[in-house]
This record gives structure tokens, C-alpha cells and sequence, in this order.
């Protein structure tokens, strides 16, 4: 009797941990759905300010504060924002949409057209670069 009881214990054990897995497992899953979710909004504040005026006007001013906010949100949240410009070429981190000629080492991101977000554990979305040929 005692050792059905180690059993029983032994696989209850078993599906705690099994079931703490998988809840975490969901929530980052979720967390992540939620976060591609937000990432043409964050997107779109960063393109109105590219056409906004440079300086002066409230409105872009609190345009930049929401986004500022926005990019906080999304690092807490594990997924921060990366350009990686001047640094090596990663198929893990880059989608690489363009080459160019330029005085960089080949190979090297020297523009960012769309910034990535994430870890280097975990990329939620790669950055959209533009790479160097060479100079």
C-alpha cells in the first residue's frame, strides 16, 4: 500500500509540474498574439512622426510620448525594439530587403526600414534591413 501511495503522489507531482508548464506555456503564447497584435499600431506612430514637423508642435510632441510609452510596454513585456544597424547580419534577427555598396564591412545592416522586436531567445518580429556589399 505504501508504494501505490509514493506512486500516486509521484504522478500528482507530475501533473502539477506538467500543467504549470503548459499555463505558462499559453501565456506566453497569448502574450505574444497581443504583442503582433500592437505592432502595426507602434508601426504607424513611428511613420506619423517621420512626416511630422521636427519641433514645437504639441501634437507630435504627445505623438512621441505615446510612443516612448508604447516601446516601454513592449520591452517589459519581453519584446523590446532593435534596429541592429552596424551590426553583422543575423537570419534570426534581419530579413534582409535590400544590398547596397557602402563603407561597411559585407554583411553588415546599415539601414533599418522596419525595426524588429524581441530577444535573441525569442524574435517576435525580425527587422527589415538593408545590408552592405562592401565598399
Amino acid at each position: 500500500m505504501n508504494g501505490q501511495l509514493r506512486r500516486a503522489l509521484a504522478d500528482l507531482d507530475n501533473v502539477r509540474k506538467r500543467f504549470t508548464r503548459e499555463v505558462e506555456r499559453e501565456r506566453t503564447s497569448e502574450r505574444e498574439h497581443v504583442v503582433q497584435e500592437w505592432l502595426p499600431v507602434v508601426d504607424n506612430l513611428s511613420l506619423a512622426l517621420e512626416h511630422a514637423p521636427a519641433t514645437g508642435d504639441p501634437v507630435t510632441e504627445g505623438v512621441r510620448v505615446v510612443l516612448d510609452q508604447a516601446l516601454g510596454v513592449l520591452a517589459r513585456l519581453g519584446f523590446p525594439r532593435f534596429l541592429d544597424i552596424g551590426e553583422r547580419f543575423d537570419p534570426r534577427r534581419h530579413e534582409a530587403i535590400g544590398s547596397v555598396d557602402a563603407d561597411a564591412p559585407p554583411g553588415t545592416v546599415v539601414a533599418t526600414l522596419r525595426p524588429g522586436y524581441g530577444t535573441g531567445q525569442s524574435v517576435l518580429r525580425p527587422a527589415s534591413v538593408v545590408v552592405s556589399k562592401g565598399g
